[in-house]
């Protein structure tokens, strides 16, 4: 089937690929399956962040033969942030979702709650098997959940997840955050907003090969960096207040904001 020519694509899948040559392969050909299961149009965009394995030349052979997989490449890292952004910049699909190269996620997880975008902008998943996760990376987790819903008087469970979005909101943002707290300020800024989303349980597996990335001194310290700015920009910035209950053209919540409102039948 040729997927270049074809004007609808359901979904773009970005998968941030670092130095992942013994997982990039099965990560990707689960997504590909997984669009068959659920009769899906879709793209994967493999963003290899500067990898120095064998991650590009894999792709590569790949994208020969199979031209739903996409593949951006970075010279250097530049971090998960960058490499999700990238991949909505040149997404084709009207739904955007991060799936990491590591294989760690199961596609069918998340992609069985594509219906519930007919009443949200967003789908959050919450990881429900935490023992797949360490000890420190579970409390971690809760330290930082407990703070960010006191400071923001939200009431997420998870903001780290492979959330469904629809693509305008979040080419609707303004400021984009490039280091690991991006999926927090996305959710938060948008949220805020009054963006309509839904939180859905979702099981982890574990990495076969190789280590996480995700809990690191420098991620941690971009982490309290950013914080800071989102405190910043949605307590102290009036740009921000003022496009609260504004809306992406097609998105649910303008429909459901406007019924509300008595502005529409």
């Amino acid at each position: 089937m040729d997927y270049e020519n074809k004007e609808r694509i359901d979904i773009s899948v970005i998968m941030p690929a670092l130095d992942e040559e013994k997982n990039i392969i099965p990560a990707i050909d689960n997504t590909l399956a997984s669009f068959k299961d659920f009769n899906m149009q879709g793209e994967v965009i493999v963003i290899n962040d500067g990898s120095r394995d064998r991650t590009e030349d894999l792709v590569q052979e790949l994208m020969k033969k199979d031209n739903r997989v996409r593949m951006i490449k970075h010279k250097i890292p530049e971090g998960v942030g960058a490499s999700f952004w990238d991949g909505v910049d040149n997404a084709r699909g009207g739904i955007i979702v991060a799936l990491p190269g590591d294989n760690e996620n199961e596609p069918r997880e998340i992609f069985r709650y594509l219906k519930l975008l007919e009443d949200v902008d967003m789908v959050v998943p919450f990881v429900y098997n935490k023992r797949a996760r360490t000890l420190f990376r579970n409390i971690l987790t809760f330290a930082l959940m407990a703070i960010l819903n006191a400071t923001f008087r939200a009431h997420f469970k998870y903001t780290s997840g492979t959330v469904l979005f629809r693509k305008s909101i979040l080419d609707d943002l303004d400021y984009r955050c490039r280091s690991f707290f991006l999926g927090t300020d996305i959710l938060v800024r948008l949220a805020k907003r009054g963006y309509l989303y839904a939180e859905v349980p979702y099981r982890i597996g574990t990495r076969n090969t190789g280590k996480s990335k995700a809990v690191t001194l420098s991620n941690s310290l971009h982490v309290i960096r950013e914080y800071l700015r989102l405190v910043k920009d949605m307590y102290f910035a009036k740009k921000e207040r003022l496009k609260r209950y504004k809306f992406s053209g097609d998105s649910v919540s303008i429909k459901r904001y406007s019924r509300s409102r008595g502005l529409v039948e």
